[in-house]
């Protein structure tokens, strides 16, 4: 089974099956997996890489996606690419000589799924190809909402919500701050028997009421129905993506809240 997601911003990781080369790793990021596979494998003249071109075939075997944005999903890539470069990553240890590259890798990634902010982002950890799947080490464990993932996924375009008016911006009360809200600034609850809409930021503070010194919030308790939700879970339901767990976004042409995160 292939899963489509809207908006898709992730981050790879090749494997090269090439005799010569094989075991080599390759750290990218698109917006479009399968046609990036494919551009890495024809070579630099039709889209690939310089560090992969005329060292094929690859096969993608990895990818983190649910980034709010591609500048979130760059600063990932480049963290992943160099983390000894990476402040935030200054307590991982250099590969040693008995680990291979796709070892090294793995654990990189998963001390970066442990560290702030990407721990508090709703990411997904998908291993497209089951043969090459390792399993996290003792304490690496990630956050639980990050899940772990199997399967191909595919890029799709937005669908427009039913009943969704782009030209016309209504408004309406939010719970929290009894000001108006524009609907390109509200989130709502999803759970069928509750109606509560508010600000994306007065919503943000009251997940973080008893984290005041976090900037992105993972759960909390809807003000209105009580019911404990994920953030990302509010995310996906404003975007109406439903099929999956990842969160729909805005371009990369408008600004978004969590791009300020440096890495």
């Amino acid at each position: 089974m292939v899963v489509e997601v809207e908006h898709f911003f992730g981050v790879y990781m090749l494997y090269c099956t090439n005799v010569k080369f094989k075991g080599r790793i390759y750290i990218g990021f698109t917006v479009n997996p399968e046609r990036r596979i494919g551009q890495h494998n024809a070579g630099r003249h039709r889209g690939g890489a310089k560090r992969t071109s005329g060292r094929g075939p690859w096969e993608m075997v990895l990818i983190i996606h649910g980034f709010p944005s591609d500048i979130a999903a760059l600063r990932f890539e480049w963290a992943w690419q160099h983390p000894h470069s990476s402040r935030r990553l200054s307590h991982v240890s250099r590969r040693c000589r008995k680990e291979s590259s796709l070892q090294f890798h793995w654990r990189v990634v998963s001390n970066m799924l442990r560290a702030a902010p990407w721990s508090r982002l709703p990411l997904t950890a998908r291993w497209l190809k089951q043969e090459y799947r390792m399993d996290f080490e003792p304490g690496l464990q990630p956050p639980l909402h990050i899940p772990i993932a199997f399967g191909s996924v595919r890029a799709k375009k937005k669908l427009q919500c039913a009943g969704e008016e782009e030209e016309e911006e209504e408004t309406s009360k939010c719970f929290l701050c009894k000001e108006l809200v524009k609907v390109s600034e509200k989130l709502s609850c999803f759970h069928p028997s509750c109606g509560m809409s508010g600000h994306v930021i007065c919503l943000a503070k009251h997940f973080l009421k008893w984290e005041p010194s976090h900037l992105l919030p993972v759960e909390g308790e809807c003000p209105a129905c009580c019911h404990s939700v994920l953030w990302g879970g509010l995310i996906r339901h404003k975007h109406c993506c439903f099929g999956d767990l990842e969160e729909i976004t805005p371009s990369a042409s408008q600004s978004h809240w969590a791009d300020e995160l440096q890495t």
